[in-house]
């Protein structure tokens, strides 16, 4: 800080310099006048200067040192008051400043939280015709046309879905209710949701659960699963796509395996970032990215720890670790 400050005042420092050798000039051009009385007074004027800057530090360091070390996020409170009118001028400045932002965040907050509200409503809104829709092609007697409508109708919904989660995902942790939960059950709607897609693309299922039950929330675990079986469904063709559900070490295992396009090596560690499409079909515009990021953030508050193999060309194994009873009961009574 004291280099900062002698920059700061160099042009203050270079000028007293400049004075000190200008009298040192005039008594040594000057006979009448004494050069070593001259001497003697320019030591003694440096020696106050020296006095004088280190008073100087000590006043003027403190206030923008607090500068330097304020925390924004606390507010200006704790912002110290200028001595100065210059300091008096940044102090001034600054709150302004930090007011004006302040309303700012809280207009642009007000007007994100309103335009959400709006979309959550008009997702809402767009469901019911949806569902209109999807009686009214079931009832198309052309199995083919009935086929590739159910379909598209399918990634319209799949798309909503992801939406509407991706706008409560936020507020999770405010919604979650544990309680003990068939997996089997959550599974099968979900194949059943995915049946028209399966058709077209000769997909088949092999549900192998052993566990019965896991402690998690149904809502947020059947949406984890639908984009993990989405997922699947989307890069694989002709092939059958295995679940299985067992106990390894105390704890609760569910795979879900396919043996579809599969994931290059570079690209896993990316796949849970959100907009990552891939580099295998970089030109696959169906893809949002979403997906599986929604998936790994819904997948935190509910302690369920997610691994990924995948091997391409060959297929990809998705993992889920589901918490014991224990680390549930830690979690509620927070």
């Amino acid at each position: 800080m004291m280099m900062k400050l002698l920059v700061e005042r160099r042009s203050w420092i270079l000028f007293f310099c400049f004075l000190q050798v200008l009298i040192l000039l005039i008594g040594y051009l000057d006979p009448s006048l004494s050069f070593r009385s001259m001497l003697y007074i320019v030591f003694v004027f440096f020696i106050n200067f020296v006095i004088f800057l280190i008073i100087r530090y000590n006043r003027e360091v403190s206030f923008y040192k607090n500068i330097e070390d304020w925390d924004t996020s606390v507010g200006v409170d704790n912002l110290q008051e200028g001595k100065s009118p210059i300091e008096k001028m940044v102090e001034s400045t600054i709150k302004q400043q930090h007011h004006f932002y302040i309303k700012e965040i809280s207009r642009n907050a007000i007007s994100v939280e309103q335009e959400k509200d709006e979309l959550l409503s008009w997702i809402h809104e767009v469901k019911t015709p949806l569902t209109t829709m999807k009686l009214m092609i079931e009832r198309v007697e052309d199995h083919k046309l009935k086929e590739q409508l159910m379909s598209e109708w399918l990634r319209v919904h799949l798309l909503l879905d992801q939406q509407l989660h991706l706008r409560r995902l936020p507020f999770m942790e405010n919604d979650l209710y544990i309680e003990k939960v068939d997996l089997e059950k959550l599974i099968i709607p979900e194949i059943r949701s995915l049946q028209s897609w399966c058709f077209q693309k000769g997909i088949g299922f092999n549900v192998s659960i052993d566990v019965a039950e896991v402690f998690s929330d149904g809502k947020w675990l059947q949406f984890i699963l639908r984009q993990i079986l989405t997922n699947a469904v989307k890069y694989s063709e002709n092939t059958d796509i295995e679940i299985r559900g067992f106990r390894k070490n105390d704890t609760t295992v569910l795979e879900i395996q396919d043996y579809g396009r599969g994931m290059k090596e570079k690209d896993l560690p990316r796949i849970f970032d959100k907009g990552f499409t891939s580099t295998t079909d970089h030109q696959d515009h169906a893809a949002t990215g979403m997906g599986l990021y929604l998936t790994k953030n819904a997948a935190k508050p509910l302690k369920i720890h997610m691994d990924v193999q995948s091997i391409y060309g060959e297929g990809t194994t998705f993992t889920l670790t589901f918490p014991k009873k224990n680390d549930f009961l830690k979690l509620t009574s927070m």
